[in-house]
């Protein structure tokens, strides 16, 4: 009959204590290099696989796992480069605290809020969902540290985000400089991914709280220079993808009454370069385009973009829900001025840090 092999067999038969052999596995660098090499040298002759963490989990109340809850298909964590960003920002801290990552997709079926709190998780970092998700509720409900990325700021749980409006209004008052007919490539308002073009859209309409933000930033940029903001059109996006950049771009430029394009991502904006390229729109003499984040792609571009760290939000996030840190760091932004408002040339100049 066999017979499970123990943490104790494998102390006698290295001649240590137990404890020498649960900080082997658990806490290595409390046991010197001899101590270490002598229990996995028993532990291999008895076939001890270390030590079972279900059992330790439900003794500490721990599981050792941090949930991600994507308001998005898995897929989305690899295609997505500022959601890479986040992610390996998350990651980071996951490695400092020796924790697993749980990826937890949030598409508002009528299984995910059961799927997301019955989690083996210690505890949730959100990426933006909307305002009146009830998800929300639910993750307060688990008791369990919860931070969202972008918001919404909701009463028992804690967030991290960029001064949104006031980056929208910094960049737009840039790229509206002697240009007075703009048009904003917007992220999608809600979960049901419907693409719209509005005129004088109405930002409190809109259930997502980062392009809530960002809309009211660009309307108070046009507010301040004079222009007619019932006049401005919006195309909301269905997704956060290059080539749904293009199609918006398409749309609102065939007439040719457009000189500024307000885009609140880069890989938006970089669609939005390609349209304007197909059509022979001269950037930025005919059209300047701003973008959202400072990707590597964006600066390849020369594209005049908000500069913020997803991986510094993830990381600050993420510590926070571990117990690493006791605060949520300052999420900071700056505007990286190049050649697609054609105000300066290179990244010479940021501005307006908050």
């Amino acid at each position: 009959m066999n017979t499970r092999v123990t943490m104790a067999d494998v102390a006698a038969s290295a001649g240590v204590s137990t404890m020498s052999v649960s900080y082997t596995y658990n806490r290595p660098s409390r046991v010197s290099a001899a101590t270490r090499d002598r229990v996995y040298e028993a532990a291999a002759t008895l076939g001890y696989a270390g030590p079972n963490r279900t059992a330790r989990s439900l003794r500490s109340g721990r599981h050792n796992s941090i949930g991600v809850v994507l308001g998005e298909k898995l897929t989305y964590a690899f295609e997505d480069p500022q959601a890479r960003r986040f992610l390996s920002g998350i990651a980071e801290a996951c490695l400092d605290a020796d924790t697993a990552l749980v990826m937890l997709p949030n598409l508002h079926r009528d299984t995910d809020n059961a799927r997301i709190r019955d989690a083996q998780v210690d505890g949730y970092v959100v990426w933006t969902t909307e305002i009146d998700d009830p998800l929300l509720d639910v993750l307060v409900d688990t008791g369990r540290p919860t931070c969202i990325q972008g918001g919404p700021d909701h009463p028992g749980l804690n967030w991290i985000t960029i001064d949104d409006r006031a980056a929208a209004e910094t960049i737009a008052t840039v790229a509206l400089n002697s240009r007075s007919r703009p048009a904003i490539v917007a992220l999608r308002p809600d979960t049901r991914r419907k693409s719209t073009i509005v005129c004088g859209a109405d930002a409190s309409d809109i259930s997502m709280p980062v392009t809530r933000a960002r809309l009211e930033g660009y309307r108070d940029a046009c507010v301040q220079l004079g222009l007619d903001w019932s006049t401005v059109p919006t195309l909301f996006t269905t997704d956060n993808a290059r080539a749904e950049g293009d199609r918006g771009a398409r749309l609102l430029l065939q007439d040719n009454a457009i000189d500024t394009l307000l885009v609140m991502s880069d890989e938006l904006a970089l669609g939005v370069l390609d349209a304007a390229a197909a059509s022979g729109i001269d950037v930025p003499e005919q059209l300047a385009v701003t973008g959202w984040d400072d990707s590597p792609a964006a600066a390849a571009a020369g594209l005049t973009t908000v500069a913020q760290s997803l991986f510094d939000q993830g990381r600050s996030a993420a510590r926070w829900v571990l117990g690493l840190s006791d605060t949520v760091d300052d999420a900071i932004w700056s505007i990286e001025r190049r050649l697609s408002t054609g105000r300066a040339n290179g990244r010479q100049t940021k501005e307006s840090m908050i």
